[in-house]
């Protein structure tokens, strides 16, 4: 990977916006520039895999919080994921640290106190990757192309010209990096990352139950990271929660070899039976669980955003809402000024607007995380006492509440 002149190339194909990375923010990101105007060419690697069932199939959901279903509304997008996402009510919180794994503190946050509306709607990745491309080919001004990645990039103050994968060239006035925590244009912007790493690993599945959810997503705490289930549209007729489970990376790996049924009563036990016993829906994946943020989020006709920017772990459905914090800043900027898209006042503006923020929020998740992990006894009692004591001020209560909104 490279930054340098590609004088010499054949005529490139032009665009407003160049996407790089087809993920959910990526996707989402191509098509809400579209719809507000611009003309996007959105490019990954790897096509998208659109099936529940399907070998790669991301199982992993996302909690749309109220910002950004206001977003994806105004852009056309949220009517066609209504129908499949699972309202989330109330956040629970329950603290299973005593000397064996049962409820001994539960804290429901709920969306009432703050709101007339939910928290947010969970929807499965697979399932979004799905509606965002029927979107995407609703958009004539939208080229999204399955198979090419970006492979160099070369700016200049008035343009970017990148490289794809299949030897051709598109310039651009913009550059979105949405191409993950490895980023290959943030790489070739030269925007340097700082990288914390938990030994932990995080396994993504879905459930079914014999007690409804009640549109309750609920987080248990005891040693190695939080058991996480969010509710899920009914499966088969049945009761359904996505779940994340985080454990310390060789526990991880040997639940995940674990047959069915061992696995099924390994996972019962660690929800503490909240919903009785649980049943596998789907296949099982895993994943390495990071802090990262980038030391800038713009470079030359560069925006940085989603995991190209940060990464967090998977707590309080912060990370797809905090890519769609930068997407929103960076669709303002580029509508109040179309002039000036991709320049130096608009990409700074950007970075000055959305950097404080993503950190603070980067190391309040950091926090949470560790807590999350405690492994002696006096200190998960200490994070009972600390739940407790933070619940019982309501004025508190009501401020995370908004701020794991993003609304404060």
């Amino acid at each position: 990977m490279t930054k340098g002149d590609n004088t010499g190339c054949k005529t490139a194909e032009s665009c407003d916006i160049l996407v790089s990375g087809g993920g959910v923010a990526g996707l989402t990101a191509a098509a809400t520039f579209g719809a507000a105007g611009f003309k996007v060419i959105c490019v990954d690697p790897t096509p998208p895999v659109t099936e529940r069932d399907a070998a790669g199939s991301d199982l992993r959901t996302t909690a749309f919080l109220q910002p950004a279903q206001e977003l994806l509304q105004r852009f056309g997008i949220w009517d066609a994921l209504a129908e499949h996402a699972a309202p989330l009510q109330v956040m629970r919180i329950v603290d299973a640290g005593g000397a064996e794994p049962t409820p001994r503190v539960v804290k429901d946050f709920n969306a009432s106190d703050i709101s007339e509306k939910p928290f947010g709607w969970n929807l499965p990745n697979w399932l979004l990757r799905r509606e965002l491309l029927k979107r995407i080919q609703t958009l004539p001004n939208v080229d999204f192309r399955a198979g090419a990645g970006t492979s160099a990039l070369f700016t200049r103050t008035n343009e970017a010209r990148v490289t794809l994968s299949d030897g051709r060239e598109v310039r651009a006035k913009l550059v979105v990096a949405c191409d993950g925590r490895s980023s290959p244009m943030r790489e070739a912007a030269g925007i340097p990352v700082k990288t914390t790493r938990y030994g932990q690993k995080a396994l993504a599945f879905a459930v079914t139950h014999p007690v409804p959810h009640d549109n309750v997503s609920t987080e248990i705490h005891r040693s190695g990271g939080p058991f996480t289930l969010v509710p899920l549209p009914d499966y088969n007729g049945q009761p359904s929660s996505a779940v994340v489970w985080m454990e310390r990376g060789p526990r991880a790996e040997d639940l995940l070899a674990l047959e069915p049924a061992d696995f099924e009563a390994e996972m019962t036990r660690r929800s503490c039976g909240l919903f009785g016993d649980l049943t596998l829906a789907s296949r099982r994946s895993i994943w390495p669980i990071i802090s990262q943020s980038a030391a800038r989020l713009d470079g030359e006709r560069v925006a940085l955003m989603a995991e190209a920017a940060h990464v967090v772990p998977p707590i309080g459905a912060q990370g797809l809402n905090m890519s769609l914090g930068d997407l929103r800043c960076l669709l303002d900027l580029a509508e109040a000024r179309p002039e000036g898209l991709g320049d130096a006042t608009m990409l700074s503006a950007y970075h000055k607007a959305r950097h404080n923020e993503i950190m603070l929020r980067v190391k309040g998740i950091d926090l949470l995380n560790r807590t999350s992990m405690l492994a002696p006894r006096p200190l998960r009692d200490l994070r009972a006492l600390g739940l407790n004591a933070l619940y019982s001020l309501a004025p508190v209560r009501r401020t995370l509440m908004q701020m794991g909104l993003g609304v404060k």
